[in-house]
């Protein structure tokens, strides 16, 4: 019966396309992941370029189209606001019954719906608190330390610093022990919200952080908290905080632009976390400079559940304050998120490329076993709305009512805007998600050195596979890199490291005024490290690494990171650390696998393990992953000595608890290569003995 309606309903959907005028030719085809080449708009210019010095003439400088002669430093309609305290003082003025802050209650063991608190509430707490923390003799200045996942109380107490003129420090909840004593003693953190978890690992070294005199419990009751050995701390509910205040209300400090806001310890790939210095100034001008390109409103609603700790989350913090944008916050559990977003539905939705692919990939593959009927009605689905984008028309609704609004709902079935960062967006997976979801998917690149945003794509461009122009705020220009063949002569498009300058770039390391000379030139441009090209229109393209790279034996430059991007799209690949050395001339890579993909060929193979770790072990598996690799490699045209000519399977994945990965999901190197020392050991001395065994031709 259900076979026989999936049938009418593709009939309909033939007849509609065979005779919908436009749409005559189109034919259905399954290859709905091609990405899509929508409306030529090379005409449309998103950056204008400058020159850097007049005296050389060298037209090598970008800056937005928005704003070409000057770096934006506030918002246009407010140029008021200078500081974090006057950007929350501007939404309690004009949204103050406006909802803000949103969770879900437990009622009798069981999760509920949303319960709000208002700007005007919100802007309450945040006196109280801050209030709360002069009555313990904090003074202005003071470093105050964050340790807990995303809830209201983080962004009231982050109100709270500015409003008082002290400096956040937010901790990762996900770092060790050792990091987080590490960051505390270096900013010489004085006081730290955290919660019952998070105090559990405090009290394992509370004697060796001397600069700590109040940590203060969220989500904690005074009477169930230890009592602490003469250290000196006083330890305190989150609840008991606010009495002390609301009893001795003081009034704000208000903090001036130059003045810092914030220190965000960047965990990195190697050393110690560095601290990043950011002004009130610095975070301002980079949501006042991106607002020229996205807006939101304060009937938007935004689910946050990427890490507070992470410039990425905080700037889109900023900005929806300023718009009285309506926060919902996440249960705290990742597994539980699809179910907070039913219930919230949210309107806008931020993430990164590493959940966007797994929602493309489990869409692709509930397609795939649908039923062949139900597969051809998506694919013929997908093919017409993707050419209506294709020849900017308006798709026909009735595919959203036959099939993307079951996809829509999946979000919540409001969204209108997915922001995507932290690392590149496959094009496929954005055209993908632009096609499913029906709404605008944006990508932006920067870093928490320049305040979160460098670049970042304009609505209405739907080009995918860059991330767009220069923020407003800043300027972009490309520098050779002559050891990797990237020069800005390079055809057909300019190629460089690129670099970033303006307001929005930090004011260097905290403490370390070596490592800040290492970025920053004496012109002031900050080097990321990243290798860029300009599309035409002025529009930028990730598509290497600097930082990382190495060279073989044979002295080829390698950037392992675009290496791995490239082999994460075979489907047996979950993870895949690249490795290499001057010591030899090819790479080996460990690859940690998709679990139910190897199990699925396993199985279709007639090959029995016991485990997966068993099965990583088989020999056969390793030679079918090293051929799809190989396939993906071509395919993305790696040159030889690119390739791995040798893998080791692991069942295991890299994750933060491991210490394989930092907070923002880059592989932490170092720890990877001692980790899988032996692994590759191993595969060096199996190339090597392959090597000798290979007879060499005659002349």
């Amino acid at each position: 019966m259900e076979e026989s309606s999936a049938q009418r309903r593709l009939e309909t959907v033939q007849s509609h396309l065979l005779h919908g005028g436009d749409d005559r030719s189109l034919r259905l085809q399954p290859n709905f992941t091609a990405s899509l080449q929508f409306v030529n708009r090379a005409a449309h210019t998103y950056s204008v370029s400058l020159p850097e010095k007049l005296q050389t003439g060298k037209w090598n400088v970008y800056r937005s189209v928005r704003s070409p002669l000057k770096l934006m430093s506030r918002f246009p309609d407010h140029p008021e606001i200078g500081t974090l305290h006057d950007n929350f003082q501007h939404a309690v003025e004009n949204y103050r019954d406006y909802k803000y802050l949103g969770t879900r209650i437990r009622q009798d063991g069981k999760i509920g719906d949303y319960m709000w608190m208002t700007y005007g509430e919100a802007g309450t707490a945040r006196e109280a608190i801050g209030s709360g923390l002069r009555y313990n003799g904090l003074d202005k200045g003071a470093c105050i330390g964050t340790y807990f996942v995303n809830r209201p109380e983080w962004l009231i107490v982050d109100h709270a610093c500015a409003a008082y003129s002290y400096i956040s420090v937010p901790l990762y909840d996900t770092l060790g022990p050792d990091a987080v004593k590490f960051v505390v003693n270096h900013a010489d953190v004085q006081a730290i919200f955290c919660n019952p978890a998070t105090l559990n690992t405090l009290l394992t070294f509370v004697s060796e952080i001397p600069s700590v005199r109040l940590i203060v419990v969220v989500g904690g009751v005074d009477e169930n908290l230890p009592s602490l050995p003469s250290s000196g701390v006083k330890l305190i509910s989150y609840l008991k905080l606010i009495g002390e205040g609301r009893s001795s209300l003081q009034p704000f400090i208000p903090p001036r632009p130059e003045d810092v806001a914030t220190i965000c310890y960047t965990s990195g790939t190697t050393g110690t976390p560095k601290g990043v210095v950011l002004t009130h100034g610095n975070l301002i001008a980079s949501v006042a400079g991106s607002s020229l390109s996205i807006k939101f409103n304060s009937s938007d609603i935004y689910i946050s559940y990427l890490p507070l700790a992470h410039i990425y989350e905080r700037t889109n913090q900023i900005s929806a304050v300023y718009y009285g944008v309506a926060v919902g916050f996440y249960q705290g559990d990742s597994l539980k998120l699809m179910d907070d977003l039913a219930a919230l539905r949210p309107t806008i939705f931020c993430s990164v490329p590493r959940l966007y692919n797994r929602i493309y990939d489990g869409i692709t593959a509930a397609v795939k076993t649908s039923g062949a009927l139900k597969e051809k009605l998506f694919n013929a689905a997908f093919n017409s709305k993707k050419q209506a984008l294709m020849s900017g028309r308006t798709p026909s609704p009735m595919w959203d009512r036959l099939v993307f609004n079951k996809i829509k709902a999946k979000l919540g079935g409001r969204v209108r805007l997915m922001g995507s960062g932290a690392s590149p967006l496959s094009p496929d997976v954005m055209d993908f998600l632009r096609v499913c979801f029906g709404c605008q998917v944006l990508e932006g690149y920067g870093m928490t050195e320049t305040s979160c945003i460098i670049s970042i794509m304009d609505e209405g461009d739907y080009l995918s596979g860059h991330v767009g122009s220069p923020n407003p705020a800043c300027e972009v220009k490309l520098v050779d890199v002559p050891e990797m063949n990237y020069t800005s002569q390079d055809q057909p498009y300019p190629r460089g490291e690129i670099c970033a300058r303006g307001p929005t770039i930090f004011q260097g390391y905290y403490k370390d005024q070596t490592q800040t000379r290492e970025v920053i030139d004496e012109d002031g441009w900050l080097h990321t490290g990243d290798i860029g090209l300009w599309l035409d229109g002025g529009r930028l393209k990730i598509i290497d690494r600097k930082k990382n790279i190495f060279k073989l034996a044979q002295g080829e430059y390698i950037a392992p990171e675009k290496i791995e991007n490239v082999y994460t799209k075979s489907r047996f690949v979950g993870q895949c650390f690249i490795y290499g050395d001057s010591f030899n001339s090819s790479l080996v890579a460990i690859v940690s696998v998709d679990p139910d993909v190897l199990t699925e060929w396993a199985t279709s193979q007639g090959i029995k393990a016991d485990d997966l770790g068993q099965l990583c072990n088989d020999p056969r598996a390793r030679a079918a992953v090293l051929a799809d690799m190989d396939s993906i490699g071509r395919e993305a045209q790696l040159r030889g000595f690119e390739f791995a000519k040798a893998i080791t399977l692991v069942p295991e994945p890299f994750t933060l608890e491991n210490g394989l990965l930092t907070p923002t999901f880059k592989i932490k190197r170092p720890q990877a290569k001692d980790c899988f020392a032996k692994a590759i050991t191993d595969m060096y001395d199996e190339l090597s003995a392959s090597d000798h065994q290979t007879p060499t031709s005659k002349l």
